[in-house]
């Protein structure tokens, strides 16, 4: 029997099934308790995980969450039009993205992408396809990256 999970906020809903070996429970005031349906490995496994993905739930419809992306080089830009992201990142065509439900996408100084929402897997998922268009690379540093991201740089062929 696979549980249910469904948590509300002011900033939306989110439900997930979760493993028969471990159980959802609301405990006194707001609490929510997750327990083991038996002492095995995988269920401590599980557990841990269900933990996790309760707690995203639940930071994710009361505070939300946010990825900021920062695009570095000679004509990269990011605009919002309706629901799609268009950027221009070097290519001879430009790179139209539509937004997912539920993601908000705003765009500040035509150079940085904040992208936030309220399930942190959706989130977390477009920006890491916004990310795979142009990948930050160790040469020169140009590309787009997450803003607390650390590219390490190469130095290069050496002329004789």
């Amino acid at each position: 029997m696979l549980a249910r999970c469904y948590v509300q906020g002011p900033k939306g809903e989110l439900q997930r099934t979760l493993p028969s070996l471990v159980t959802v429970e609301k405990a006194e005031g707001n609490m929510l308790r997750v327990k083991r349906v038996t002492e095995t490995r995988q269920a401590d496994q599980l557990h841990g995980l269900s933990r996790t993905l309760v707690s995203n739930m639940v930071v994710g419809v009361s505070d939300g969450f946010t990825k900021t992306l920062n695009m570095i080089g000679v004509g990269y830009k990011a605009a919002v039009t309706g629901s799609n992201l268009t950027l221009n990142l070097g290519y001879s065509h430009p790179i139209e993205m539509a937004v997912p439900k539920g993601v908000e996408v705003k765009v500040e100084k035509n150079t940085t992408i904040m992208v936030s929402g309220y399930d942190k897997e959706v989130v977390g998922q477009f920006s890491a396809d916004i990310r795979s268009k142009r990948e930050p690379e160790p040469y020169k540093g140009k590309g787009v990256r997450y803003a607390d991201e650390y590219v390490r740089r190469k130095e290069g062929k050496r002329g004789k």
